[in-house]
């Protein structure tokens, strides 16, 4: 399985990004596919997270900002950042989970996101 993510740069305060994350290889029986972030120096936390059945979870801290969907395919899923907060700035890594414990969890490569105030 490999995992890549793309989308990430330079916004204003504000402003909107879209991450996208592809997912190639095994991915009949993706459980969830989800976004979480990472401040050097932090612990990584989960932004925004969707399950097989388009379900969707959001930390706390990006309801009403970001959006997490998927492609018809589901083999791409995006996060749509709007709002964005200079607090926003880090590392976003997408997450491909296949529900069988570590050996079916895999991680992008991650792509920064900086927000300017």
């Amino acid at each position: 399985v490999q995992v890549v993510e793309s989308g990430g740069g330079l916004a204003q305060a504000g402003g909107t990004l879209r991450l996208s994350c592809v997912v190639s290889g095994s991915t009949f029986s993706i459980k969830s596919m989800g976004w979480y972030r990472q401040v050097p120096g932090q612990q990584h936390e989960l932004v925004a997270s969707i399950l097989s059945n388009n379900t969707a979870n959001y930390a706390d801290f990006v309801k009403g900002r970001f959006t997490i969907s998927r492609d018809n395919t589901k083999t791409t899923v995006y996060l749509q950042m709007d709002s964005l907060k200079p607090e926003d700035t880090a590392v976003y890594y997408c997450n491909v989970d296949h529900g069988i414990g570590p050996l079916g969890n895999y991680w992008g490569q991650g792509t920064l996101v900086t927000v300017s105030s």
